[in-house]
C-alpha cells in the first residue's frame, strides 16, 4: 500500500510518499480503505521523534481515518465490508489501509463526506472527553479554551454550544483569528497577543472566573489559569507546546479547591477508548447527522504532500483540521 514513511525524526523534510506492506489486523479487528485522514498536533510531535506510539501500534503517523470497511474478523459483529466508518486508531491512518477495533469506529452519516468524517475521531473525541467526561461541563457554566484556531478548539466550541445551556465561551485566539472564532460561537475572544488573558476572562465573568479551562500551551499559562479558575474549578490540561515544567501555588490551589486534570487519549487501553466513543456516538452524533454540527475543515491536501500539511500546522496558519485525502476521488 502506498503511506506515508519517516526516513528519519525532525522536520516536514523526514516524510516521504512511499510503498510498504498491508498491515495485519486480527480477527477481533476490521481492515479500512482509507479515503481520507486529517493531521494532528500528536503527528507532528511523532514526526520530530518526541511522541511513540503505543505497543502494538502502527509505527505510520496518523490517529484518524475515514474510509470503507474492507475486511471484517471473524470474530467482529455487526460491522460489514463496504460499511462507511471513521475510526480513531492508534497510528496507521496516513496510508490506504489501516487496521482499527470494532468499537472505535463510528459509522458516517449519509450527509457527511469522508473528507468531514476524518476531522471527527481524534480532536471532538478529545474535546468531548476532557470537557464532559472529565471537566463535567454544565448548564450555566463557563469555559475558557486556549488557541480557539486548532482542530480541538473549534470542535469544543461547537460541543459547548449543542450540548450545554447557557454555557459562557471565553477563547483566546491570535489577532488574525479573532473574527472567525467569534463567528463560530464563541461569546468572547480574547487576543493573547495584546492581552493578559487572566485579567480580561475575571473582567468578562465579574472576578469570578471560569468553571473550566481546556490548555494545550502548558507550563507558561499555569499560573494565568489558576488566577482565572472559579472557586471548584477545573484545568484540563491536554498539551504542553509551550513547556512543561512550571512553578504552581499550592496555597491558590488549596484555597479555591480547584483541579487539575491532565489527559492523553491516545494512549488508553482499547477499552477505555471503546466507552468514549460509544458515549460520544450516543450523545453527539446526532447533531452531526442533523447537520447542527459541521466538521470545520481548514485545507485538504493529496496524501503525498502530507508534509506541506505539517508546515502549515506548525505555523498556525490554518483554522480548523487540515486534511489529507487518500483516496481523491471518495472523498
Amino acid at each position: 500500500m502506498k503511506a506515508i514513511l519517516l526516513n528519519d525524526f525532525g522536520g516536514p523534510e523526514v516524510m516521504a510518499f512511499g510503498e510498504t506492506r498491508n498491515p495485519e489486523f486480527n480477527s477481533n479487528q476490521v481492515l479500512i480503505r482509507v479515503h481520507a485522514t486529517s493531521v494532528n498536533r500528536p503527528d507532528v510531535i511523532q514526526r520530530q521523534g518526541n511522541y511513540p506510539p503505543p505497543p502494538g501500534e502502527s509505527s505510520i503517523l496518523g490517529l484518524e481515518a475515514a474510509g470503507t470497511i474492507e475486511a471484517v474478523g471473524k470474530d467482529v459483529p455487526i460491522w460489514q465490508a463496504g460499511d462507511r466508518v471513521t475510526a480513531l486508531v492508534g497510528g496507521g491512518g496516513y496510508a490506504e489501509l489501516v487496521a482499527a477495533w470494532p468499537g472505535h469506529l463510528i459509522r458516517i452519516p449519509d450527509s457527511i463526506s469522508f473528507n468531514e468524517a476524518a476531522c471527527i475521531p481524534e480532536t471532538f473525541l478529545t474535546a468531548y472527553l476532557v470537557l464532559f467526561l472529565l471537566g463535567r461541563l454544565s448548564d450555566g457554566e463557563a469555559v475558557l479554551l486556549h488557541g480557539g484556531g486548532g482542530g480541538v478548539n473549534t470542535a469544543a466550541i461547537q460541543l459547548c454550544r449543542a450540548l450545554i445551556r447557557d454555557c459562557k465561551i471565553i477563547v483566546t485566539a491570535s489577532t488574525a483569528k479573532l473574527e472567525r472564532v467569534a463567528e463560530l460561537g464563541a461569546d468572547h475572544v480574547v487576543d493573547y497577543r495584546t492581552q493578559e488573558f487572566s485579567s480580561e476572562v475575571r473582567g468578562l465573568t465579574d472576578g469570578q472566573g471560569v468553571d473550566v479551562i481546556l490548555d494545550h500551551v502548558g507550563g507558561p499559562y499555569l499560573a494565568g489559569n489558576m488566577r482565572c479558575l472559579a472557586v471548584d474549578g477545573r484545568l484540563l490540561q491536554i498539551g504542553v507546546s509551550e513547556g512543561a515544567q512550571c512553578e504552581i501555588n499550592l496555597a491558590l490551589l488549596m484555597v479555591k479547591r480547584q483541579q487539575i486534570i491532565g489527559s492523553v487519549l491516545r494512549s488508553r487501553s482499547v477499552e477505555e477508548k471503546a466507552d468514549i466513543i460509544r458515549s460520544f456516538t450516543e450523545r453527539v452524533m446526532p447533531f452531526f447527522e442533523k447537520g447542527v454540527m459541521v466538521p470545520l475543515i481548514s485545507d485538504v491536501l493529496p496524501l503525498a504532500h502530507a508534509a506541506e500539511g505539517h508546515r502549515i500546522m506548525e505555523s498556525s496558519r490554518h483554522f480548523g483540521k487540515i486534511v489529507l485525502a487518500v483516496n481523491p476521488e471518495n472523498a
